[in-house]
């Protein structure tokens, strides 16, 4: 195959030119260098809030790629492998380079692409950039993998973690174009409904944004990241989980960042490392027990005795912010208002609905998993299984957080709720109203209703959950 021929970039959560070994790899050989994303069933599969967002994504990447006198080739299909050997055929590029996944799904999917490729004669070749450490290198001492978080830190913590690459200064174009999809014709927005004009506001897209973000969390909150990333009316975290999702940055360059702020004596900056690495430890699960992603890690949990009716009248007030629990309605309004969720406020709403509900963490996951900007599969699958008991690392069967006192430890003003619920107050924030403008029509809901009297005392519900546990059948 000639040294000149092109090669195709084939982008999927790594939407950014800075740190991308896989881009940057292809602009260093001098070929013409095609980006593409092909719309497949995993993409198509996506959630409302993260299908929005990646379209919002993939159309900021194009306008950055076209900056730098290039463009972005969108293709829909049924079959990745299909589309690439379209574009192959219509391109003459003898490569095809990637960024890998690290789910069942995109595993399968990638290696199939993989050895077909190969088969044809065509450089086919993955790269890292998602994860600062490949979940096959991170071992314990025995060469087994790690079930545990704090080992998992330790054993990475001094692990040299590969610097930054720059942006490639040229991105060799090609002759001529292959023909390309308009983003607007795919409807990425099509699931938001009219939640997508309320939600758009809260989003900031790409590269140069989630630099600022990093930047502007590093220089003015780290450093008391440790007591404010509890607070839920503060705004104390670094907010990239959004960005992060969809490859706007790399965990190295947070890594980095993070590192030249603690040996600055920001001493917030080594619990920011650590949620990076938590992250990490997220995706270490999966790859060594990807039934993470759909049955109890702890498999002894399958004789628990949850309730799996998403048509349950308690599973639909906890979606819709009606449990008449100000902390976990309050969490769950934002989810909805904003496409993300403060961490504590993820942790209530997760041990509301698995303990004192006792439903199972299936319905919690699935609900975020359409509701969340950030939505990651790893982390959204070990968060939901830590909060339930069932995963690793897991909260005790007998820790079940009271929404209550937990909203008078981290909010003592009631700030939280005070933003985000309409119901019961004469003047109700923008950010609370803004909520029943999101909300689908047929849900009923007014900010003048009456709000309701919680649908389990905390008190009773935490006695069930506890007798429930305690006579679990394992």
């Amino acid at each position: 195959m000639s040294d000149t021929s092109p090669i195709l970039i084939w982008l999927r959560r790594d939407l950014r030119l800075s740190d991308h070994p896989a881009f940057h790899a292809a602009c260093s050989t001098g070929r013409p260098v095609i980006p593409v994303f092909i719309l497949d069933p995993l993409y198509e599969g996506l959630g409302a809030a993260p299908k929005y967002r990646m379209g919002l994504g993939l159309e900021h990447f194009g306008e950055t790629l076209a900056e730098k006198g290039s463009r972005l080739i969108l293709r829909r299909s049924d079959s990745a492998l299909d589309a690439l050997k379209a574009l192959l055929k219509e391109t003459g590029a003898g490569a095809v380079y990637w960024t890998r996944q690290y789910d069942p799904d995109a595993v399968a999917r990638d290696r199939g692409v993989k050895s077909a490729l190969k088969e044809d004669g065509i450089d086919a070749r993955s790269f890292g950039g998602h994860l600062m450490f490949e979940p096959w290198t991170v071992e314990t001492k025995t060469g087994g993998y790690y079930k545990v978080y704090t080992p998992f830190w330790r054993s990475v913590k001094d692990r040299d973690v590969d610097e930054p690459l720059s942006a490639p200064s040229d991105i060799p174009v090609p002759e001529s174009w292959p023909a390309s999809d308009d983003l607007k014709d795919w409807q990425m927005d099509a699931a938001m409904n009219r939640g997508a004009e309320v939600l758009r506001p809260f989003l900031q897209l790409g590269e140069k944004a989630a630099q600022s973000r990093l930047g502007a969390f590093l220089a003015h909150k780290v450093a008391d990241y440790n007591t404010n990333r509890d607070l839920p009316s503060v705004d104390g975290t670094s907010n990239l989980s959004e960005n992060l999702a969809l490859g706007e940055i790399s965990p190295h360059q947070c890594w980095h960042a993070g590192q030249r702020a603690l040996h600055e004596g920001k001493s917030g900056a080594e619990t920011f490392l650590k949620e990076l690495v938590w992250r990490e430890f997220a995706y270490h699960l999966m790859h060594h027990t990807p039934r993470i992603l759909t049955s109890n890690w702890r498999e002894e949990w399958a004789g628990f005795n949850w309730n799996e009716d998403e048509r349950h009248a308690e599973v639909k007030a906890w979606k819709q912010g009606r449990t008449g629990i100000p902390f976990v309605d309050a969490a769950m309004r934002e989810m909805y208002v904003t496409g993300r969720m403060h961490n504590r406020g993820r942790m209530i709403v997760a041990s509301y609905l698995t303990k004192h509900l006792l439903c199972h963490w299936k319905i919690g996951q699935k609900w975020f998993e359409d509701c969340l900007i950030d939505w990651d599969p790893a982390s959204n699958a070990m968060g939901w299984q830590w909060s339930a008991g069932s995963g690793p690392d897991a909260t005790p069967y007998f820790r079940v957080f009271n929404p209550v006192s937990q909203l008078d430890k981290f909010d003592k003003q009631h700030a939280y709720p005070d933003r985000w619920i309409a119901e019961g107050r004469s003047a109700p924030s923008k950010d609370a109203l803004a909520y029943f403008d999101a909300i689908p029509q047929r849900w009923h809901m007014s900010p003048d209703d009456p709000y309701p009297e919680p649908i389990v005392d905390v008190g009773d519900g935490r006695k069930r959950a506890l007798h429930a546990y305690e006579n679990r059948d394992f």
